[in-house]
């Protein structure tokens, strides 16, 4: 299990209690101490201790901060200095308050965009941490001690939408209520009331406050699809139950998909049919990118729209894409200028949010730093591109470090991976937990680098490089244009070897170098300028910009073998994705154009029309022994094609086991069918 401690609000510290002598307070009262974290404008701030359900400036118990900020300013964006420094610590206190009573925590921030958050510690025990958002908030807690054993799973971070058959991971926090540290504790979790999956956790040593990021050993795999319900809870505390019991567990639903189709071999038969799906008609306008929402019964797809530096990009959503009764909207975000200026690529999470990649060198504008990347966005309708939230827009969250972003892909909640233009290399952003729509929180990220190689962007700004994330292999596909060739490296290969040494601009809770990862160079030849990529299995689709052609490849090993290519008719191809039901979407920047792009004969899937089909051995010299066509016996009718989809061998063979002479066949790539089955294989 991955683990990593964070004390309420202090990230990846452990809080450890040492003695202490306590105020002497009546009997009947506990000491009190609140614990203030300030943001980088802590002279935004002013917030008031309160009997509970009290208002702002009734009954005061204490007030910090700005008083000219007062009760009544949040928002009002008046800037006047005065109170809390920037990004400090202030322990307030200590007061001695009625046990067992209720009191509240008012705060207001002047700019509107989060500032202050909040520990509770009573007799030196972290009872509560609060974090602030927006224009500001009322906090509430009671003045008691905790039981001595209680655990509560604080957070799910486990994908809301997802494949069958593939693995989900069971992750999350959990924190220490009680006032004995927790050195051992069961991590469990059940899927729609089944039997529990335990995993031991020990070697640990959480206090009261502590918050344990956890990933279950265990993930676990969908077998059919439909909507599932997740439940996680911590047990067997120090050999013990828990004390608290309503507090213990967190539930998610999780809605599972039919999985992506594989039928790029389809595509190497005949004549690929391409349709024009939108173009400027539909708002389109110098498309880079494209991506489907997570929840694939909707067939909503998002293209990303380059625009200019000074207008910002915007998106368009497609809703029944491609079907009759077709609809589509173009939004822009308030501060798209900043937080969506030239985007190259669009990512959706498996949590309703998705990110995007700003290619512009300084999002400021200004001819300052390089204060550019990735930014994350709800696609709540409510949220995104609404101009309610501030001066910041409605985006979810934005880093700073990957300025002349050229690609984005997602693996798990709120973490992607950033082709860096400018540096040349691949950036892992997790944004961890969002600071909601138009704030500006970002100290909870962590961001890793990799720099053993050289993505080289295209000179003239406009040619995207992107990558995308096989989540089942581990695998990060990434084009390099400038290279022309596509590499992969292995994300779960590799450690943290010392601080990134580019920027930063701001704070974050890591921002480090990765070295000693595996990577490889797969596709070196063949590429004039290669934009988007996409994989499903053990095959992959690159677009050519140049070319105007998709390039289908073999990737079970490498180096990638070419199979084919298919033409769709004009240059200009950017962002390319496979579609719910397996076909070829792509965006051409040049002719302002959504593309899908079918089989010439789409025979459902090559999954299951292969099913049972198995050839040995692969690569093949003379013979291929071909299992499955059909029944043992019975004479089956079979082509072999070459990548071209010409028509090269004929046979007829029989449906149990037979071997098929490849003596007539040059080295390369090929496709056999027969009996609606097709599968492909290779000569040496």
């Amino acid at each position: 299990m991955n683990m990593l401690f964070h004390r309420g609000l202090a990230v990846a510290v452990t809080f450890l209690l040492g003695s202490k002598a306590f105020a002497q307070c009546p009997v009947g009262e506990l000491e009190v101490v609140i614990e203030v974290i300030t943001d980088a404008y802590g002279y935004e701030t002013y917030w008031e201790l309160l009997p509970g359900g009290s208002a702002c400036g009734n009954g005061t118990i204490f007030s910090g901060g700005n008083p000219l900020v007062g009760c009544g300013g949040a928002g009002a964006q008046q800037q006047q200095p005065g109170g809390y420094g920037n990004n400090l610590t202030i322990t307030e206190g200590p007061f001695c308050l009625t046990q067992g009573a209720t009191f509240d925590i008012f705060w207001a921030d002047d700019w509107g965009d989060a500032g202050l958050s909040f520990s509770v510690l009573v007799q030196g025990v972290n009872i509560a941490n609060f974090v602030g958002t927006g224009d500001g908030e009322t906090f509430s807690f009671v003045a008691e001690l905790p039981v001595a054993r209680d655990m509560s799973v604080t957070g799910l971070t486990t994908a809301l939408y997802a494949f069958r058959d593939e693995p989900v991971r069971v992750i999350g926090t959990v924190a220490s209520l009680g006032t004995d540290p927790v050195t051992s504790f069961d991590l469990n979790y059940r899927i729609n009331g089944g039997a529990p999956v335990v995993q031991s956790v020990g070697s640990v040593n959480l206090q009261a406050g502590d918050v344990l990021e956890f990933e279950h050993a265990t993930p676990w795999v969908p077998t059919s699809s439909g909507t599932f319900t997740l439940e996680v809870w911590a047990s067997n505390i120090n050999g013990g139950s828990d004390m608290a019991p309503a507090n213990d567990l967190a539930t998610s639903s999780t809605l599972v998909n039919e999985p992506i189709p594989n039928i790029l071999d389809q595509y190497l038969v005949g004549l690929p049919v391409v349709e024009a799906i939108a173009d400027s008609d539909q708002d389109l306008l110098v498309p880079r990118d494209l991506d489907f929402h997570p929840d694939l019964s909707r067939n909503e797809l998002w293209v990303i729209n380059k625009d200019t530096e000074q207008s910002g990009g915007s998106t368009v959503k497609f809703t029944n894409v491609g079907q009759p009764g077709m609809t589509w909207l173009m939004q822009e975000d308030p501060n798209n200028w900043h937080f969506m200026s030239l985007p190259t690529g669009i990512a959706f999470a498996d949590n309703d949010n998705f990110a995007t990649s700003p290619g512009i060198f300084d999002a400021n504008q200004n001819g300052g730093d390089p204060f550019t990347g990735p930014s994350l966005w709800s696609s709540d309708p409510a949220i995104y591109a609404q101009g309610i939230f501030g001066p910041l827009g409605s985006h979810l969250d934005m880093l700073h470090v990957n300025p002349n972003s050229q690609g984005i892909a997602h693996e798990q909640w709120n973490r992607f991976w950033v082709v860096d233009g400018y540096n040349g290399d691949i950036v892992m952003n997790d944004f961890r937990e969002d600071h909601g729509p138009g704030n500006n929180y970002h100290g909870d990220a962590i961001i890793r680098r990799y720099s053993d190689f050289t993505i080289t962007r295209d000179p003239n700004e406009h040619v995207v490089s992107h990558c995308v994330l096989d989540k089942t292999s581990g695998w990060l596909y990434v084009v390099d244009h400038g290279g022309q060739r596509v590499l992969r490296m292995d994300i779960r290969s590799g450690a943290v070897s010392g601080p990134a040494t580019f920027g930063p601009w701001e704070n974050y809770v890591e921002y480090s170098t990765v070295s000693g990862y595996t990577w490889e160079v797969i596709v070196s030849s063949g590429l004039v300028q290669p934009a988007g990529i996409d994989v499903v299995g053990d095959r992959m689709v690159v677009s050519d910009h140049a070319s105007g052609e998709l390039i289908i490849y073999d990737i079970s090993s490498p180096p990638a073998v070419e199979l084919g290519r298919v033409p769709t008719g004009a240059p200009g191809l950017m962002g390319v994705k496979l579609g719910p039901d397996g076909r070829i979407w792509a965006v051409n920047a040049t002719a302002h154009a959504l593309l899908r792009v079918s089989p010439e004969n789409m025979v459902g899937t090559t999954d299951r029309a292969a099913a049972g089909l198995r050839l040995a051995p692969v690569p093949a010299e003379e013979v291929l022994y071909i299992t499955g066509l059909g029944d043992a016996g019975r004479s089956v009718p079979v082509e072999v094609l070459d990548a071209s989809g010409r028509v090269v061998l004929v046979a007829r063979l029989d449906g149990g086991t037979d071997e098929l002479d490849l003596t007539p066949l040059r080295s390369g790539a090929y496709v056999i069918r027969g009996n609606g089955r097709v599968a492909r294989f290779s000569r040496k």
